[in-house]
C-alpha cells in the first residue's frame, strides 16, 4: 500500500506562483512514475504533469501549463514537486499526486492508469 499526502496549497493572485509537494510512503518509491492531476468544480479530473521513474528525468505536460509549471523528484526524500508559476484564474482546481507503480517505458496520461492517489490540495488562483 502506497500512500500521498500533498501539501503547498493556497490561495494566491493571479501571475503568483505557489509549489506542491506530495510525499510518499513506499520502499520502491524511485521506480513510480509520478503524476500530477487537477479537478475543477463542475470538471472532469485532468492530466497536468508527471515524471519518470528513477533518473529517466522525463516529463510530460498538459499543453496549458508549458512553461509555467515544473515537475521534479527526490527520490532519497521520496517527495514529488509541482513548481506552479505565471498562475492564472484557469488553474483554481483541487490538485491530486498519483503514482503509477508499473516502470513504463512512457509516461501515461490517463487516470485509470495511476494506482495510488492522494487526497487533494486545494488551489486558489484569483483575478
Amino acid at each position: 500500500q502506497v500512500q500521498l499526502v500533498e501539501s503547498g496549497g493556497g490561495l494566491v493572485q493571479a501571475g503568483g506562483s505557489l509549489r506542491l509537494s506530495c510525499a510518499a510512503s513506499a520502499r520502491t518509491f524511485s521506480t513510480y512514475t509520478m503524476g500530477w492531476f487537477r479537478q475543477a468544480p463542475g470538471k472532469e479530473r485532468e492530466f497536468v504533469a508527471a515524471i519518470g521513474w528513477r533518473s529517466t528525468g522525463i516529463t510530460l505536460y498538459t499543453d496549458s501549463v508549458k512553461g509555467r509549471f515544473t515537475v521534479s523528484r527526490d527520490n532519497a526524500k521520496k517527495t514529488v514537486t509541482l513548481q506552479m508559476n505565471s498562475l492564472k484564474p484557469e488553474d483554481t482546481a483541487v490538485y491530486y499526486c498519483a503514482a503509477e507503480t508499473t516502470p513504463l517505458a512512457t509516461i501515461p496520461r490517463g487516470i485509470a492508469e495511476y494506482d495510488y492517489w492522494g487526497q487533494g490540495t486545494q488551489v486558489t488562483v484569483s483575478s
